[in-house]
């Protein structure tokens, strides 16, 4: 297995992962370290582990170097080939710099003790210097990974020469040099060497004290003639410990002794909380960010043209939060020139206390001696005599607030000013940019786009050189994405609302934009941004609004108008309405549409608005607003009650006709009495104040009004028809809407006159509904009720009145005697209810019945009382002075007034239990009595008991000081009283009563004390005011220390949770309830709930939790995790969660049990574990192996797995398995496999027979030194010493073969399913299967159709084949003649198989026929093979013309078959081979390759090579050039071959040029070169001449060439070769090679002289390169696979001739009892698979128009022999001698043999094809394609064979006419004819013309011979003589006998018949 698992970790670690992203995206293998921007070129130089990349402005790899892993160790001294502990280790990239000027990069990594190389700046790939032979003084960066080095460019003066240098500052490893800072060289001058140290000063040099001060260094920038450093380091051990503080220090840039250099502290925040430098960006602020600055009074005066330094700081104490700090370099430079000043001038004293000291000195006398003013200017950079290195203490620090703190850690800064607003870019470590605007108050506005990986961002956060995008770097990430993200906002408002200083609204143009991408933003209003303007509106309309009747102008007034030009067009539309418009100052002047234009009022509504748009130009929408049409006919519909209040109310000044009953717009030439202006709500018709306000329920009562303003109706009856309904409405749903009789009574005789209507008042009665219905309605005894009217007098009828029930709530005679007397509410005796007085017949009695009890509130007490006791019932007193005496179970019960409830309860506490032993009975339980006023009694039913609690038992024992425990009391009588009245305390600590009943249960409070008490605590119980019980002592409860967390693991999660948290501590078994907790850290624009998960498993020592799911939204946001144990809280710090991962698309789909699943992504190791990961095939759970952070690896389940759903466990076993990744909560499904089961077999028989010639090797080799070094000491310690080399060697060998099985070819698919597969006609195809094998190959005649008659003869011989053709067509002639040339000895195994072709196209047109001769054949070859030879050896071999019969008969029922189904997996395959093959070094001379899956044809050789990609040009073809890939080992004819295979891929290969045909010409210079395979140039090596090849011409890569047509052929060297004979004396007595030399005479001689080291470095291990073959044999499985299922698949279209045939086969077998199964088996084996898809598979030129090379044939040739392997039912056992090639394809052959079972298990039970199908089918094939075939051809090389062995033939012909002679002869003599001897004569020339020529002739002699007869009446004769002739040319002569004995009867002679 560990074989396997190394395989795939190599495949999986050289991919390069590259996905799809909406931005530009580089990815790296490895962590990536530096970044730089060469600012000239845009480009982009990319430091990683282990490699050097060199990007476009679009992320694009130009090139690219490998710089590690090399041999090193931090314990050796470059050179390290002598280092005997040198072992491969990583390049860690430390700093790149670059040149511009010399067009260098300066790349500083971290082996060989961090010495430097240069790079060209245009291609790093090529390396300008390097040497690690220099020493220590080159040593420039740090061996350690960890730490940091910055580095500058610079210039040097010296001896009037200006010298390139670069200073470089570094922390300290453990092995590097201690400069901290140095100055190093760029060239060779003097005694200097490149990149030397070139300044010796003691400053900051070379001093064992800076060990201690752990420097490190993050930034470093010019400025002005000066160098600053900004790094943090520890004061040093003695004073304060490993506290970090951060520093800038500034030297002069031309300071040779580092005389300047001096240090400030940077504090930010006042307490320096943020005490450590992360990251800095250095530019200008913007005049925005510099006014305020300067105005906040911390920074001095800032200009926007003074540099401010930003930089990032984390929190040594705090490491979740940062901050950022800004400070102005002038302030820095200011502080710098005191502290330097006070050195100088003072003492080093400022304002009296000591502000300077030398850092990394142990010197302790004074360090400032000297007083002189002016030094600082004078000296400004430092001098000999002047103190140095300088630093201030940390009370003259430069110190600052921070703009900006944030939970979580910030990595990266970068600073942009846009529109003098400035602002910064912050990357953090979870991966995200935030964007912060420094304005007064700095926010952070959004994120940069992008994909977040989770992966901190590296602090080179770089702009493009155009300041539009930011190049994002995480740990193996570079992401391109803009600084804005304008355009995705559409509107003004969303523009605005996201703050952003890059994108403001461009008001003309009615886009979100930069404010340089709007025209005139200058001009006010034009370019909107959110901070200062807000976006256009329209702030007044004048007039205001208008009615839907009316139309005018309107003025929109918008005070933010923009400028509008005199070129501009503005409009106005309202709605669908445009109109033209004017501006005038800030007024748009527009027409309102006309009313019909105008929509119609909505319903409810008075209004309707419309939309109003200003617009520019072209419809670019400037502003909008809504304006408003009202309807004043619509306002008084509006409110169908009161419609003339309504609309004179209105805000739309309407007026009401209280004649016609209508509201109208206001009119001031309509005026009367009836007319109710605008505001005059006082002067509409009205009523009110109805009388009375109270209606009882169920009983009528009149209701009377007044009226008012009614002055202008004539008469009360007016009125009358108007008031027709009245609602009844209830404030509480559901209203009550029913009719009522209205009565009109007025209080005035009816015989006076009528009073003015403003006075009358109406009595209306009021039916109220019966009781029933009103009690659902009425919640409460009062409702107040609204009656109304609706008519359209306008005149509103508001009577608000109170309807009420009086016994709704009111169940007992005292709550009705509680009721207000003012509803008339009495208690009616009969009823039983309380009614309204009316309503009740009976007198009203004056006491209610006596109380009664319902129930007791608790029943049972304590004996010492003190509780409190509720009594309820009914009629117990109306108030509680009622109450006169309360008694329980005998004990007076003291009453609690201020707790009684009218009539239902009453509250009283009782004393304790009697103690009188005079009274019978139990005296603890008894009844409640009650005595109210009147001396009214009441008992209860139901009984109050007196009882002792006891409490016994405490549960648990022990809880933490916190408190927070529930303790579980239990015992007797414990629910006695209520839980109200019962208090809990532990030792005096109250405890919070959770619940009550027979076990009372509380939470413990905290103690209070101060120290964890020793001694247990008791518990008492509290009953009411006098019992307390103490649980025993024994179960004393006691408070224990809380608990402790002392660490946990793991300590991050990803956002899905279910990770598994151990936390470590103790105490916990005291805990209850053990809760994690996570809430988010406070953000500045994002919130979460709190995410809660509880312990999964707890005991003393450790807690088990799942990580709680936190918001998905959330995933970029940091949190704080705590844990709740139960009152103690322990917070988790560094806990962290990190994104979801992500998942590729699984790219491997097949697996089987032995499989590696490999799946890709990214992020899987941020929160996740192999032994964590869980993972699934189906049902089945696959071992996590390997986790990776972008790959996992699977062992595939050892058994068949079931789908997980039910659904999917129906679908059969074939069908794809969902592989599903679990990472705690979260699942994904990450692809589908098909599981393909396999019958194992171990791949250590493959393994073994590599590895184990090599190891044998070994052992040889040891015991061979052994040997020798017996002999001598000298001798043995050289062996020995070579012995170590060879296997050093045999271990490269095998490490370099290993990496390269894991190469994988691109795929295929898809370039072949494009491309069209060249098929061959039916023609070719044919003449290729049948005669291509023949001696003669294409020259054959039947290939070529030519056949060498002479002109004039050519009629004759048709004529003649035609007549022989009829011959072939008698079917017994043709089985003889076929038999009679069998049996010749000469006609062998070839002519044999030529002559069955020949016949196979002779008889193509009866196909029929020819099936009937095959049919007849095999049976008597059956017959044969079955009773007198071994039947399995039948059809094996094409040992007789049947047997190629038949596979000429299955070529041609296939071809069909071939061209729909089998042909394109075939072709697939070819490709996919030819592509494998040719992807590598082919030895053009020896035929072998380095990819191929024939071990024979293996390249056992290391050839070193590399691919390149030419840009070919054919000549006379137009200027589009053709990129081909080829590879610099190939020869000129093979660079040929690959550039005509691409440049004519869409032509046949016979339609393409030849390689002997086409030149190849290369122009690097003015001149072009012709490249061939041989020249004058061709290397040569003894004898030996080595092949040109485009390494040879050093052909570079892009290289273009041209292709072009020769005339002559043999023109194929170089320009300078004139003649033909100039090419042989190349070759004259010389031997070609290409890639690998044969060993020959000459080479043995100089072996046996060279060393033996020179032998092992040369001989090769053959065996090593054999994994190149499971390489090979992997990458191609998939195709192989696939032709195998198209011809091995039953269940698609068999073709008829294959099922015919296979059930002839069965059929036979059946009729013979000694054919077993596996014979038949063998049988059709024979016949299809050997026969033909083997020749198919081995040839496929055969059906495709393509050139098969030998070393593709050599590979085809394998696939061939395991398909014969795979139809064979033999057992192949395999060994360590077994064949590579068998060896390769062990382990499927078992299913290749099941596949080949189910074929013809299938085939068997397919419906049978009959012998009309199949001779239908069969003339089908002769119809379509016989016309096409070299018929005659084909007879004319038959009637060869029939010359050839004419004896034969003829005897054949004639042998059976002797007899007929005979009998002739006897009948003649009968006849008594004697002269009759011209008529034998002319008989016997008949005959001999019979078996001779033709039967033209005979005809003729017969002729003669019958009129020699003188015969007159044959007339019968005749017709049967004319029967036998017909017979003679069509079927055979021995049916012509049959006909002439016929014609001999019809003569009259029956006695020659016999």
């Amino acid at each position: 297995m560990a074989w396997r698992w190394v395989l795939a970790a190599i495949l999986a670690t050289s991919s390069l992962s590259l996905l799809g992203s909406a931005y530009d995206e580089f990815t790296s293998d490895t962590l990536i370290n530096n970044v730089v921007q060469d600012p000239i070129t845009s480009r982009l130089y990319v430091g990683t582990v282990n490699a050097l990349y060199q990007l476009d402005q679009s992320l694009h790899p130009e090139a690219h170097t490998r710089t590690g892993p090399e041999l090193d160790n931090r314990q050796c001294t470059p050179p390290v080939t002598s280092c005997e502990e040198a072992v491969e280790t990583d390049n860690h990239n430390k700093l790149l710099l670059i040149h511009p000027s010399k067009d260098t990069l300066i790349v500083c990594g971290s082996l060989y003790r961090g010495i430097c190389s240069l790079r060209n700046l245009s291609n790093v790939e090529q390396l300008l210097y390097f040497s690690d032979t220099k020493g220590e003084k080159s040593y420039v960066a740090s061996a350690e990974e960890s730490v940091s080095v910055v580095g500058v460019m610079s210039y040097y003066f010296k001896d009037k020469g200006n010298f390139t240098v670069f200073l470089v500052a570094k922390g300290y490893g453990s092995h590097d040099s201690t400069k901290l800072i140095s100055t190093r060289i760029l060239q060779v001058h003097s005694d200097w060497v490149l990149f030397e140290s070139i300044i010796e000063a003691s400053a900051v040099q070379s001093n064992p004290f800076t060990l201690r001060y752990l420097h490190d260094f993050r930034h470093v920038f010019k400025d002005e003639g000066f160098v600053y450093f900004l790094f943090s380091r520890t004061l040093g051990a003695q004073d304060s410990g490993t506290k970090n503080f951060t520093f800038i220090s500034r030297m002069c840039e031309n300071d040779h002794n580092y005389y300047s250099y001096t240090e400030l502290q940077l504090n930010c925040s006042a307490g320096n909380k943020y005490n450590k430098v992360q990251a800095a960006y250095v530019t200008l602020p913007g005049e925005a960010l510099a006014k305020n600055m300067s105005s906040s009074g911390w920074y001095g005066p800032v200009g926007a043209q003074d540099k401010v330094v930003f930089v990032v700081f984390s929190s040594d104490d705090d490491s979740t939060s940062s901050a950022v700090c800004m400070y102005p370099l002038r302030a820095i430079n200011q502080r710098l020139v005191e502290i330097i000043g006070a050195c100088y001038s003072t003492k080093g004293q400022i304002n009296n206390k000591s502000a300077v000291y030398s850092p990394y000195s142990s010197k302790s006398d004074e360090l400032c001696k000297i007083e002189k003013e002016g030094m600082v200017t004078n000296q400004k950079c430092g001098a000999e005599f002047l103190p140095s290195p300088l630093a201030s203490r940390a009370e003259f620090a430069l110190a600052t607030d921070p703009v900006f703190t944030k939970k979580g850690l910030m990595t990266a800064v970068a600073v942009a000013v846009e529109t003098e607003h400035a602002v910064a870019f912050l990357g953090t470590t979870l991966g995200e940019v935030l964007k912060l605007h420094l304005s007064t108050s700095p926010e952070v506005y959004g994120r940069a786009p992008g994909e977040n990986t989770g992966d901190k961002v590296n602090k080179n956060l770089l702009f493009d050189t155009s300041l539009t995008h930011l190049y994002i770097t995480t740990e193996k990430k570079i992401t391109k994405v803009p600084v804005q993200a304008c355009h995705l906002k559409t509107d003004c408002q969303s523009c605005v609302a996201q703050k952003d200083p890059y994108c403001g609204w461009c008001v003309l143009q009615g886009k979100c934009t930069r404010k340089g991408d709007c025209p005139r933003a200058e001009d006010d209003n034009t370019w909107l941004w959110s901070p200062n303007q807000q976006c256009v509106q329209i702030q007044a309309f004048n007039p205001p609004n208008l009615s839907c009747r009316k139309t005018e102008q309107v003025e929109i007034y918008i005070p933010s108008l923009p400028k509008i030009g005199p070129s501009d067009i503005i409009k106005c539309r309202f709605g669908s309405d445009t109109s033209g418009a004017v501006v005038m100052d800030q007024k748009v002047i527009c027409a309102l549409p006309d009313p019909v234009n105008i929509p119609s009022t909505p319903d409810k509504q008075d209004f309707v608005t419309v939309q109003v748009k200003i617009l520019v130009n072209d419809d670019i929408e400037v502003t909008s607003s809504e304006y408003k049409f009202y309807n004043c006919a619509a306002t008084g519909r509006k409110s169908r009650n009161t419609p003339c209040i309504a609309c004179v109310t209105s805000e739309w000044q309407c007026q009401w006709n209280a004649q016609d009953h209508t509201c109208s717009d206001r009119d001031v030439s309509v005026d009367g009495a009836h007319i109710v202006k605008a505001q005059q709500a006082d002067s509409c018709p009205q009523f009110e104040n109805p009388d009375p306000h109270l209606i009882p329920v169920g009983y009528l009562i009149p209701i009377s009004f007044q009226g008012k303003n009614l002055d202008i109706y004539k008469s009360l009856f007016d009125l009358f028809p108007l008031l027709s309904l009245l609602s009844l409405s209830s404030t509480s749903p559901p209203a009550l809407l029913y009719l009522l009789s209205i009565l009109l009574s007025p209080f005035y005789p009816l015989h006076s006159p009528p009073p003015p209507l403003s006075h009358s008042t109406f009595s209306l009665s009021l039916y109220p509904p019966p009781l029933p219905f009103l009690s659902p309605i009425l919640p409460s005894p009062l409702s107040p009720l609204t009656l109304s009217s609706f008519s359209p007098s306008s005149s509103p009828l508001h009577l608000l009145v109170v309807l009420y029930n009086c016994s709704l709530g009111r169940e007992d005679c005292s709550l009705c005697k509680n009721a207000d007397p003012k509803y008339s509410c009495v208690w009616c005796a009969n009823m039983r209810s309380c009614v309204y007085r009316e309503l009740c017949r009976s007198q009203e009695p004056a006491q209610c019945p006596n109380p009664k009890i319902t129930e007791i509130i608790p029943r049972f007490g304590p004996l010492n009382g003190g509780i409190v006791v509720t009594i309820k019932g009914s009629n117990l007193g109306i108030k509680k002075e009622d109450i006169k005496k309360v008694t329980v179970a005998g004990v007076d019960c003291v009453h609690q007034g201020d707790r009684y409830s009218v009539s239902t309860s009453v509250v009283c506490e009782i004393g304790p239990v009697r103690s009188s032993v005079d009274l019978p009975g139990p005296i603890n339980q008894g009844v409640v009595e009650v005595e109210v006023e009147g001396g009214r009694r009441g008992r209860s039913e139901v009984l109050f008991t007196y009882r002792d609690p006891i409490p016994e038992k405490v549960s648990p024992l022990k809880g933490p000081v916190a408190g927070g425990t529930v303790i579980t009391i239990s015992g007797k009588h414990l629910d006695t009283a209520n839980k109200n009245d019962v208090i809990v305390t532990v030792g005096g600590t109250p405890c919070e009563v959770l619940s009550f009943g027979s076990e009372i249960t509380c939470e413990t409070g905290v103690y209070k004390g101060q120290k964890v008490p020793l001694e247990s605590l008791r518990v008492s119980v509290k009953y009411g005011k006098s019992t307390t019980k103490d649980v025993p002592v024994t179960f004393n409860f006691q408070y224990s220390e809380n608990p402790k967390l002392t660490d946990y693991s793991p300590k991050t999660s990803f956002v899905c949770g279910g990770r598994r948290i151990v936390c470590v501590g103790s105490g916990f078994d005291l805990i209850q309830r053990a809760t994690m907790k996570v809430l988010p850290s406070a953000d500045d624009f994002s919130q979460s709930p709190p995410f809660i998960q509880y312990a999964v498993h707890k005991n003393d020592t450790v807690l088990l939790f799942d990580s709680p799911v936190v918001n998905r939204s959330s995933e970029t946001q940091s949190f704080r995790a705590f844990l709740q144990l139960d009152n103690v809280i322990e917070e988790l710090n560094s806990f962290e969660y990190h994104p979801d991962p992500f998942f590729n698309e699984l790219t491997k789909n097949i697996i089987t049990e032995t499989s590696i699943i490999i799946v890709t992504g990214r992020g899987f190791s941020k929160a996740m574990t192999a032994e964590e990961a869980q993972a699934f095939v189906g049902d089945a759970s696959c071992k996590v192996t390997i986790l990776q952070d972008d790959k996992l690896f699977l062992e595939a389940p050892s058994t068949q797995p079931r789908a997980r759903s039910k659904r999917q466990r129906r679908d059969t076993s074939s069908d794809p398995l969902d592989l599903t990744i679990k990472f705690g909560n979260g699942e994904w499904v990450v692809g589908s496999v098909n599981y393909e089961r396999k019958y194992e077999v171990p791949l250590a028989i493959i393994i073994p027979a590599v590895i184990v010639p090599m190891l044998l090797f070994i052992a040889v080799s040891v015991y061979c030194y052994r040997r020798k070094s017996q002999q001598a000491e000298r001798e043995y310690e050289k062996v020995k010493h070579q012995l170590d080399h060879l296997e050093e060697s045999v271990r490269d060998r095998c490490k370099k073969e290993f990496t390269d099985l894991m190469i994988e070819m691109e795929d295929q698919t898809n370039d072949l399913s494009e491309a069209r597969i060249p098929f061959l006609d039916y023609k070719t195809y044919t003449d290729r299967v049948f005669f291509l094998p023949s001696k003669d190959g294409d020259n054959d005649v039947m290939i070529t159709g030519k056949l060498d008659i002479p002109e004039g003869r050519k009629v004759i011989v048709a004529q003649a084949l035609n007549q022989f053709s009829n011959l072939l067509n008698s079917k017994t002639f043709l089985i003889n003649f076929i038999k009679t040339l069998e049996g010749r000895p000469d006609f062998n195994a070839r002519s044999r198989v030529y002559f069955a072709s020949l016949l196979t196209v002779a008889l193509h047109g009866k196909l029929e026929y020819y099936t009937d001769i095959m049919r007849s054949l095999l049976l008597e070859l059956m017959e044969e093979y079955v009773h007198s030879k071994n039947p399995k050896l039948m059809l094996r071999r094409s040992e007789t013309v049947v047997e190629r019969m038949l596979c000429n008969w299955m070529s041609i029922c296939l071809y069909q078959f071939l061209r729909d189904s089998a042909g394109e997996p075939l072709y697939k395959l070819f490709k996919a081979i030819k592509h494998q093959v040719e992807k590598g070094p082919v030895d053009a001379k020896m035929k072998k390759a380095k990819y191929t899956l024939n071990d024979t044809g293996l390249l056992g050789d290391d050839v070193e090579y590399c691919v390149l990609t030419l840009q070919v040009l054919v000549h006379g073809e137009g200027p589009d050039v053709t990129p081909v890939k080829v590879l610099n080992c190939d020869t000129i004819s093979q660079v040929k071959e690959k550039i005509i295979e691409q440049v004519y891929r869409n032509l046949p290969y016979s339609q393409r040029p030849k390689v002997d045909s086409v030149a190849l010409e290369w122009r690097p210079g003015s001149t072009g070169q012709i490249l061939s395979d041989m020249d004058l140039t061709s290397q040569k090596e003894g004898r030996w001449k080595r092949l040109n090849t485009l390494a040879h011409y050093n052909v570079r890569d892009n290289a273009t060439l041209v292709l072009s047509r020769v005339l002559h052929t043999h023109r194929q060297f170089h320009q300078n070769q004139d003649s033909h004979e100039e090419k042989n004396a190349l070759l004259e007595d010389d031997k070609v090679f290409h890639l690998v030399r044969p060993a020959d005479e000459l080479d043995e001689v100089k072996s046996k002289r060279g060393s033996l080291k020179a032998k092992a470095t040369t001989k090769a291990i053959a065996e090593i390169y054999l994994t190149r073959l499971l390489s090979v044999k992997g990458t191609l499985q998939q195709f192989v696979d696939d032709f195998f299922r198209s011809v091995l698949c039953s269940g698609a279209v068999v073709p008829p001739a294959v099922k015919y045939f296979f059930d002839f086969l069965d059929e036979q077998a059946l009729k013979h009892d000694n054919v077993e199964e596996e014979t038949v088996h063998i049988w059709k084996t024979n016949s299809l698979p050997m026969r033909f898809w083997v020749n198919i598979l081995k040839n496929p030129h055969f059906i495709f128009d393509v050139h098969v090379t030998e070393v593709v044939d050599a590979s085809l040739s394998v696939i061939a022999q395991t398909f014969m392997d795979a139809c064979t039912k033999t057992e192949h056992k395999l060994s360590r001698e077994s064949p590579s090639n068998k060896l390769l394809y062990a382990k499927e052959i078992s299913t290749y043999k099941k596949m080949v079972d189910d074929y013809y298990k299938g085939i068997k039970q397919m419906v049978p094809v009959s012998d009309q199908d199949m001779n239908t089918h069969l003339a089908e094939v002769s119809r379509e394609h016989t016309d096409t075939l070299n018929t005659q051809a084909a007879l004319h090389q038959l009637y060869q064979y029939a010359s050839k062995y004419y004896d034969g033939v003829k005897t054949l012909g004639l042998t059976s006419l002797s007899g007929g002679l005979k009998a002739l002869s006897t009948w003649l003599r009968t006849l008594g004819l004697t002269s009759l001897s011209g008529g034998l004569k002319a008989l016997s020339t008949w005959l001999r013309t019979l078996g001779l020529t033709s039967l033209s002739g005979g005809l003729k002699a017969l002729s003669t011979w019958l009129r020699t007869l003188g015969l007159t009446s044959l007339s019968g004769g005749l017709k049967a003589l004319s029967t036998w002739l017909r017979t003679l040319g069509l079927t055979s002569l021995f049916g012509g006998l049959k006909a002439l004995s016929t014609w001999l009867r019809t003569l009259g002679l029956t006695s020659l018949v016999v």
